[in-house]
């Protein structure tokens, strides 16, 4: 089930703004990143309520990937038909797609839970292991995608300059939306999750709205304040790391070069650093403190941006686009494993839920949307698209200007956090 619930995401995360240059709608692939912040912000929380009361979650997975993976292939139809699809109805279509996948991301950790507690497991020590999995199959539908190629002598798999890659087309769609159709047969084949009846709540209750309490706390009120800051950094690479390694096709002295060639593949690195950097947060929670663990995150979010600012697919300058995708899994799991650890050792556990709930509303709705947004103005300033679909420009003042603002919210962090030493003395 995780495999396939990230199989699904893999498909076109981070190579769907190569096809969107290619199909005239280059301009807004901020917007289509947004679009997933802005459903997070309420259709978790809408299809949770379903899942509590209504609707067993297993079968609610399915459901969710049913419509998710249908409006997927309906993209791709669109794609077939036209090379320039109609952009209003594209963005209708894929924002549907994306309003009931983002919900299957808690609804699958809820039936995996759930299953495991009936069969006597602990979720602590197996439910890492099964939630890997999520990361490789993430991992092998970037690379399907970045290799499966579709042309005038069939269905070939290739590292080699190949228009007709599904990276580059509404393939990488139909893929995806496959993937999801399969989720849905197979979650109607899971052990049942029943409904357990639970004491009534309020309606703030319900929605998460308590947790918003935690705001009179000045030390967590600046935390959700700077995870929000934070999060503004987390779409931008998703989005724009495989458009910005593709452009270098543009350049004759460049055009040949595996990086160029493979973007999905190279940026891939980033997926598998970020299962290995799960491995390092015990050790650093425990020795360090969230303080100085956030400000690791914060740190190597600077040079995920620096890195991409000085790297190229050339040797030896594709050395440092490895390594920007090697820190990432620091700059990531540092940030939002470990956020979501303080954030439950900090409040009570009737509001824990909730308190999660606002993390993810504060990362990854209000700030990566935010973020995302505004990384599409600073990218749509000084890049533009080419009639052979390569996003071109001065790229590296684009990323220059991202590591300078990740740099500068990691020294007002620094500044202006503070622990509660009490209970890091504990």
């Amino acid at each position: 089930m995780n495999f396939m619930e990230f199989a699904v995401w893999g498909a076109y995360l981070t190579c769907m703004g190569n096809y969107l240059g290619r199909a005239g709608m280059g301009a807004e692939v901020s917007w289509f990143y947004a679009i997933q912040g802005i459903v997070s912000i309420f259709m978790p929380t809408i299809m949770g309520v379903v899942a509590d009361k209504y609707v067993q979650p297993q079968r609610l997975l399915g459901l969710c990937h049913l419509v998710a993976g249908a409006c997927m292939l309906a993209l791709a139809l669109i794609g077939m038909a036209d090379e320039t699809p109609s952009k209003p109805l594209f963005i209708a279509v894929y924002t549907l797609s994306v309003a009931f996948y983002m919900p299957t991301l808690a609804l699958s950790n809820t039936a995996a839970f759930s299953i495991l507690k009936r069969n006597g497991m602990d979720t602590i020590n197996d439910f890492p292991p099964i939630r890997v999995l999520g990361t490789v199959g993430f991992i092998v539908t970037m690379w399907f995608v970045n290799c499966a190629a579709l042309g005038d002598g069939g269905f070939t798999f290739t590292l080699d300059d190949n228009s007709g890659k599904f990276q580059y087309t509404y393939m990488q769609f139909l893929v995806s939306g496959v993937i999801s159709l399969a989720l849905f047969a197979y979650c109607f084949t899971l052990p049942a999750c029943l409904i357990e009846s639970k004491p009534s709540r309020s309606l703030a209750e319900t929605f998460g709205f308590d947790a918003f309490k935690l705001f009179k706390v000045r030390r967590m009120a600046l935390f959700f304040v700077f995870s929000m800051l934070l999060g503004m950094s987390l779409q931008i690479t998703n989005g724009y790391a495989t458009p910005f390694i593709t452009s270098f096709k543009g350049m004759p002295e460049m055009a040949d070069t595996f990086g160029a060639n493979n973007a999905t593949m190279l940026v891939s690195l980033s997926q598998i650093s970020e299962a290995l950097g799960i491995l390092l947060i015990p050790f650093f929670m425990k020795r360090y403190g969230i303080k100085v663990v956030m400000l690791i995150a914060m740190a190597a979010w600077v040079l995920r941006f620096g890195l991409f600012g000085l790297g190229d697919p050339s040797f030896p300058g594709v050395l440092l686009f490895v390594l920007s995708c090697l820190v990432y899994g620091v700059a990531f799991d540092f940030f939002n494993v470990s956020g979501g650890l303080y954030v439950d050792s900090e409040c009570e556990p009737k509001m824990r839920a909730s308190a999660q709930g606002l993390f993810m509303l504060m990362t990854n709705g209000l700030g990566a949307t935010i973020g995302t947004l505004c990384a599409g103005e600073v990218i749509n300033h000084y890049c533009h698209w080419t009639s052979d679909g390569f996003l071109v420009g001065n790229w590296q003042a684009c990323w220059f200007i991202f590591a300078g603002y990740a740099l500068f919210v990691c020294v007002l962090f620094a500044l202006m956090f503070k622990t509660n030493e009490k209970k890091q003395a504990q």
